[in-house]
């Protein structure tokens, strides 16, 4: 057989580009030495296909021509791509913690509602701040896993009030007249010395688990392929069935399931059979899109056939919230569960997984449905949520608690809230026992700080010019009060509220920050946390080395852990962000 000259030359520059890859590569032993002898053959067997198109070119001259062209195109290809690849194994690894922290964001694909900081207000202008009670944790968890995984969160992911009430305060117990204690303190703003920190500080009574009322459970689970990930169903499986391990012969489960079409797996069944209810739970598969309104309606189904009068009845949706067939309108679906909340069921939500969490979602129908909002990134965070906080996630304390506070014109100028951007309400909302807020669980401490320009430092926003001159005309005396707290509740099974309202006197001599209390400390640290996250313009020169060091400081007692972890979140925030050498 006759060979030509160009298929030839061809063929072994080939053979001496592969050699010379070859012998770059010497430390490529493993995958790389598996898979080019293969490539080799492959080039040989395709220059074996051109000599023989060369030798028919008698025959068929044009025709041989147009497939040896098109081969030689091919081989073209092909080595150019192993020598892509041989680049990229070459290449230095990447070092995430160190990258520019300017560089372009990867694709965020879960969504989050946006929302901005909440505005400085001028004292003269609008002197009464008005919100619902927080006690939501989701955010938290989910900065947690970002920053895990070598990433900032995304802005609107972070909520600050959720980071701050992630955790316990030692706050005053509450007494025999209402079901929660207050306490507030007052010093100067580590990243502001003229400016004050303002904490007030809400302790809802403990409860035993024993003590709670009976409850009424229904599982939602979402079986849909979307949760076909190990953080999604297998988690959800772990998590339930870790909670039913504490249930007692008076609840009650059900479990209702959801994928292209919607089944109830268990009827309600008691606390007692816990064989039958984990055996359910551990026959779960994924499979299939979401149809989640409907799986709703099913849901409530059982909670009414289940009903327990005057007992704990709640829904428990577990899902990363991607509901992708049928309504999936968030406003429609919070109408459906503002309706049944009417009847006495309640609803919470578990998030898991991500790449198409409904962040956004899951937290709005959880507090449109008097529940709580948990993210659930790890079996350490379902025992928290499920087992160790049982009763403060499922026994209401306290419902549609509505905080209100009026500041003092003769001693602040300025204030602004931190967090509590999506919690807030207007005056009018405080004294109208129709508009929903915030429920308490038993044993949970929630947290409020407000940062305060005092009458003494220059203001932030200039003053107006005409309300400035009718201030300079009044003759009134300077009243003492920094400022008049007020919070309204309902007890669980009330219509009518009750007023509960203390005067707030400025003290004689500010606390220097470094000098007040570790709850103090601790809360400002992680509320400059979640400011930065959220790259706020109001923190001054604060840095993530700084919280570091003031959570630390400020770490106190730490039995479950999670104040070192959160040192140790914010230390590796501060090296994704780049500030390590900086410090």
């Amino acid at each position: 057989m006759k060979h030509h000259p160009l298929a030839l030359m061809i063929a072994l520059a080939i053979l001496q580009g592969g050699c010379s890859y070859k012998d770059a590569m010497p430390q490529a032993k493993n995958n790389a030495s598996e898979s080019y002898p293969t490539s080799i053959k492959e080039d040989a067997i395709v220059s074996a296909e051109a000599d023989m198109l060369v030798s028919n070119q008698a025959a068929m001259p044009q025709v041989a021509e147009l497939k040896k062209e098109k081969l030689v195109r091919s081989q073209e290809v092909r080595v150019a791509s192993k020598m892509a690849m041989g680049a990229a194994v070459m290449s230095p690894p990447v070092v995430y913690g160190m990258m520019d922290s300017h560089a372009a964001p990867r694709e965020e694909r879960d969504k989050f509602e946006h929302f901005k900081d909440n505005p400085i207000k001028q004292v003269v202008a609008d002197p009464v701040s008005t919100f619902s009670l927080d006690v939501d944790t989701g955010s938290y968890a989910l900065v947690r896993q970002f920053i895990q995984q070598g990433r900032l969160p995304a802005a609107d992911a972070v909520r600050t009030e959720e980071l701050i009430n992630y955790f316990s305060y030692p706050y005053p117990k509450a007494n025999s007249e209402h079901p929660f204690a207050v306490e507030t303190e007052l010093s100067t703003a580590p990243w502001q010395p003229e400016h004050y920190l303002l904490r007030i500080g809400v302790q809802a009574q403990q409860s035993h688990i024993s003590a709670m009322p009976p409850a009424n459970l229904v599982f939602l689970v979402d079986v849909s392929g979307s949760m076909d990930d190990p953080n999604k169903l297998p988690l959800v499986i772990s998590s339930l069935q870790m909670l039913t391990q504490q249930l007692r012969p008076q609840d009650k489960v059900s479990l209702v399931v959801y994928a292209g079409r919607t089944e109830v797996v268990l009827e309600p069944t008691s606390g007692a059979q816990k064989a039958d209810i984990l055996a359910a739970l551990g026959r779960l598969q994924a499979g299939g899109s979401t149809a989640g309104t409907s799986a709703l309606a099913l849901a409530y189904k059982m909670a009414r056939k289940g009903y327990i009068k005057e007992g704990i009845n709640r829904i428990l949706l577990a899902t990363d919230g991607d509901f992708n067939v049928g309504v999936t309108d968030t406003n429609q679906i919070k109408e459906m569960v503002k309706r049944e909340r009417e009847t006495g069921v309640t609803l919470s939500t578990l998030g898991f997984g991500q790449g198409n969490f409904n962040d956004a979602m899951m937290e709005q129908i959880a507090d449109v449905g008097n529940g709580n909002y948990s993210y659930i990134d790890s079996l350490n965070e379902a025992r928290k949520v499920l087992v160790d906080e049982l009763s403060s996630t499922f026994n209401t304390v306290a419902k549609d608690v509505k905080v209100q506070i009026e500041f003092n014109p003769d001693q602040v100028s300025e204030y602004r809230l931190i967090g509590y951007e999506n919690r807030q309400l207007n005056r009018e909302d405080f004294n109208n026992d129709k508009v929903d807020a915030g429920d308490v669980g038993a044993g949970k401490s929630v947290t409020a700080i407000y940062e305060i320009t005092p009458k003494t430092a220059a203001p932030t926003v200039d003053a107006l010019r005409y309300q400035t001159q009718k201030d300079q005309a009044s003759t009134k005396p300077i009243s003492k009060e920094l400022a008049f707290l007020k919070i309204r509740y309902k007890k669980p099974n009330a219509d009518k509220s009750i007023l509960w309202t203390q005067p707030l006197m400025m003290p004689k001599t500010i606390t220097a920050f470094n000098s007040a209390s570790e709850s103090q400390r601790f809360s400002t640290a992680v509320a400059g946390f979640g400011q930065l996250l959220r790259q706020s313009t109001n923190m001054g020169q604060l840095s993530y080395g700084q919280v570091a060091q003031m959570a630390q400081q400020a770490k106190g007692m730490d039995n479950t852990g999670a104040k070192a972890e959160f040192i140790q979140l914010v230390k590796n925030a501060q090296a994704l962000a780049g500030q390590v050498q900086a410090e």
